[in-house]
């Protein structure tokens, strides 16, 4: 039986009359890395957010690591950690002295130690003692993802892990997310537009339109269902409504049987 990092049941969130996430139920497996996928305005920051613990859901439940994260997300939010590249750190500090803070904020222990590790680990000591406000977006993912790790999470959930990067440093961001899951046993939950990027990591993809989740599978059978030839044509044919080819029936209705 395969363990859930993640267990999502009917959750909903509305603002006043707009609902932003409509009765959503999904799983994450353990060890996972897992694409959350959709349009702009599909629900995927407001999904992100509750599982964070910075929103409160209108209805429904989410389990993390075993524990309600509305009841008891204190017991949970050690054990996990978020990097988004729109979300930037303190410009004016060094990089050094934000993971310093950061990992004080965390209670991470020998945290000398650990941020030399990841200092290593991301090729940070070039720039260590810059200001956050004056990296490159390069620079600046590679501290991110620093300061999202320095906790060692069992869970790690990003957004657009490599927005903005030039292929040569997503690649690395990539690979580099790989191994630190194959490593640590770690599940990673990531919000992501690049579908190259999603179909060479993710384990399983969750699709979301409006609020819901219209369909999930490995990216390879994804694609088979769709009959189309990659990640992206698939996007583009939910994004648009488009029925599966050889099927009058769109996604839609196959969803709603």
């Amino acid at each position: 039986m395969t363990l859930s990092a993640i267990d999502v049941r009917h959750l909903r969130k509305t603002f006043g009359s707009i609902v932003a996430v409509d009765s959503i139920s999904f799983t994450v497996a353990a060890g996972s890395t897992t694409a959350l996928l959709g349009g702009n305005g599909a629900g995927k920051t407001t999904t992100l957010s509750m599982l964070l613990g910075l929103l409160v859901p209108t209805g429904g439940s989410i389990r993390i690591l075993g524990e309600d994260m509305v009841r008891h997300r204190y017991r949970v939010l050690p054990r996990l950690n978020f990097s988004s590249p729109y979300v930037d750190l303190p410009h004016r500090l060094t990089v050094r002295e934000n993971l310093t803070i950061y990992g004080h904020l965390y209670g991470v222990r020998n945290l000398k130690a650990r941020i030399g590790e990841l200092v290593a680990e991301l090729e940070l000591t070039p720039f260590l003692d810059r200001a956050s406000g004056k990296l490159s977006a390069g620079q600046k993912t590679r501290v991110a993802l620093a300061k999202a790790l320095l906790n060692r999470p069992d869970l790690l959930l990003l957004d657009e892990p490599t927005a903005s990067l030039d292929p040569d440093t997503a690649d690395w961001v990539r690979a580099y997310l790989t191994a630190y899951r194959d490593r640590t046993g770690a599940t990673i939950l990531l919000a992501s537009h690049n579908m190259t990027e999603v179909e060479r990591i993710c384990d399983h993809v969750l699709m979301m339109k409006s609020g819901t989740i219209v369909d999930e599978g490995a990216p390879a059978a994804l694609i088979g269902r769709y009959g189309r030839a990659t990640l992206e044509e698939v996007f583009l044919d939910i994004a648009r409504d488009r029925p599966r080819p050889g099927n009058p029936a769109s996604y839609d209705e196959e969803a709603a049987q």
